[in-house]
């Protein structure tokens, strides 16, 4: 499972006593789940009006950088395409899998000082994980614009015989060209209507030169014939053609705009390539950046809100549970016993009272400190 459960609890005598007491109950008697202590530094705590105020902005923070995350993660999903079984391994944090950098989660003293202030560690993460947030917006509509061109070029090349770009096809020789009178046109004709083709192509209209209808290309359900006829029969012959269900392309041979279509293909696909490598390599290490920023986050939330539950001095034990996905219940039940003696107030906290710091209406309320990581961030569809 790579669901975790980052809760706390006070220290009793010592933080050593909650961790042990913790392991005994969930681990050593019963493998409810794989535990890890989750080491939270010194920071400072200021005063309780701003550790309040910081309790419902880093509620909202959090979600803002579990949303830059998770699309980060699904457009490189998006990118790799055909390779999306390599994505895991691109979704790295510190060059770690997610799940080993969770359970082994330092503090990074250069990114984020704990000399600062919670509110500025706080504001440190969220402009970078913006600045991300608009580097990303940026970099994909550039390369969707790019992919899209490209697609829509290739889906002219592909197709029926009916809408396709016949320029791959068709060859100059195929054409009666630079004449006054005349004029070759490509006609779409159904598998089956071959041999009714063959028999009155010729009479379709007047002024068709005989037997010079020759098929040019096949799909798996149509042929493309060229035929030459007298440029003023033109209109008399392509409403005959559609009464007998051949139907007649818009088509002028012009050889330089061919060319630019097939030189734009070849541009927007090399365009694409060269773009493919930096794109996936900012998306690795800016995936990095904010799952990193996203388990800071985690860190100051249970350390702000020990201290509001707990109180000073700060005296608890930050601990990562990765729960066992056949006892998820029973674990809970186990950790509401354990704990129900921190909250006496729990039963009369009515869940739908909007309390300041304590964020009740935004996720569920345990008597310890509870928040949820999850490391499963993509979305296949």
């Amino acid at each position: 499972m790579t669901e975790f459960w980052l809760i706390s609890a006070p220290g009793e005598k010592t933080c050593q006593q909650t961790w042990d007491k913790m392991m005994m109950t969930t681990t050593h008697s019963n493998n409810l789940s794989t535990n890890h202590k989750f080491n939270i530094p010194d920071l400072k705590v200021g005063t309780l009006d701003v550790l309040v105020g910081l309790s419902d902005e880093m509620a909202k923070l959090d979600s803002f950088v579990e949303g830059v995350v998770k699309k980060v993660a699904q457009y490189m999903a998006d990118v790799l395409e055909d390779s999306r079984d390599k994505v895991q391994e691109n979704l790295l944090a510190n060059g770690v899998d997610l799940v080993t950098y969770v359970t082994r989660f330092q503090w990074d003293m250069a990114k984020y000082p704990i000399k600062q202030s919670l509110k500025n560690i706080s504001e440190i993460i969220s402009k970078q994980v913006a600045q991300i947030d608009n580097d990303l917006k940026a970099r994909a509509s550039a390369y969707n614009n790019l992919k899209g061109n490209l697609q829509n070029l290739e889906r002219k090349n592909a197709g029926s015989l009916l809408t396709r770009s016949l320029a791959d096809i068709v060859k100059k020789e195929d054409f009666v060209l630079d004449s006054e009178y005349l004029i070759t046109m490509l006609v779409v004709v159904p598998k089956t209507g071959y041999a009714d083709w063959q028999k009155c192509y010729e009479t379709l209209s007047e002024m068709v030169v005989p037997r010079s209808t020759n098929l040019l290309f096949e799909d798996q359900d149509s042929g493309l014939f060229s035929v030459t006829l007298f440029r003023k029969a033109i209109d008399d012959f392509r409403h005959k053609a559609r009464e007998n269900k051949f139907t007649v392309r818009d088509f002028q041979y012009n050889e330089q705009e061919m060319n630019a279509d097939k030189e734009e293909m070849t541009r927007l696909s090399t365009d694409k390539k060269k773009q493919f490598g930096p794109l996936v390599r900012w998306l690795k290490v800016n995936f990095s950046e904010a799952f990193i920023a996203w388990v800071h986050i985690k860190a100051l939330r249970v350390f702000v809100e020990s201290v509001l539950r707990y109180g000073l001095p700060v005296n608890f034990q930050a601990m990562l549970l990765q729960p066992n996905k056949k006892n998820i219940k029973k674990l809970r039940e186990v950790l509401s016993e354990l704990y129900k003696h921190l909250d006496s107030s729990a039963s009369i906290i009515d869940a739908t009272m909007d309390i300041p710091g304590l964020n009740l209406s935004q996720q569920e309320y345990y008597p310890y400190v509870y928040y949820k990581i999850d490391c499963n961030l993509l979305d296949f569809k």
